[in-house]
């Protein structure tokens, strides 16, 4: 498996390079290529395994109807927790368990918030800042996509 904070080094180096895209394959067979040409697109695959995401088309729309609304001012000050791979969201450590974070609980910089399995694999993922929950907005047991918000903090709470 390769380490998320060198696959985040990997798409932090390509956002700033002229380079397209970076493909890397491991001794055992596994793969990922990020790529500038579909924003946020990662794959993944092993020997008999693929898993893909790529940005959804956007549908054609108006001009006036293209800016999103914007949130409420408090929504804006809180920082995202976004998940780093592509997977499955669980909440807790294991089924039944008592979920690792609930809304209005402290959090620190590397405390575990949650498990992303992918590829049979349950990866553990840590905060990136301190605060409070305001917000889970995952599902228990539900895919996740690359870059896709998690949970929502407050960093003053």
């Amino acid at each position: 498996m390769f380490d998320l904070r060198y696959v985040k080094k990997l798409v932090d180096m390509l956002d700033g390079s002229t380079v397209d895209s970076i493909e890397i394959s491991s001794d055992k067979g596994m793969k990922i290529r990020i790529s500038k040409a579909q924003p946020q697109a990662v794959v993944l695959s092993a020997p008999a395994v693929a898993a893909a995401v790529a940005p959804a088309p956007a549908p054609a729309a108006a001009p006036e109807a293209a800016p999103a609304p914007k949130p409420e001012s408090p929504k804006e000050s809180l920082l995202e927790a976004k998940s780093p791979m592509v997977g499955t969201f669980y909440s807790a450590p294991e089924p039944g368990g008592k979920p690792y974070l609930a809304v209005g609980d402290r959090v620190r910089k590397g405390q575990i918030i949650c498990i992303i399995e992918a590829m049979k694999i349950m990866n553990e993922i840590e905060s990136e800042f301190d605060g409070a929950v305001r917000e889970i907005v995952a599902q228990d047991a539900h895919p996740v996509e690359y870059g896709q918000v998690l949970f929502r903090i407050a960093p003053n709470g």
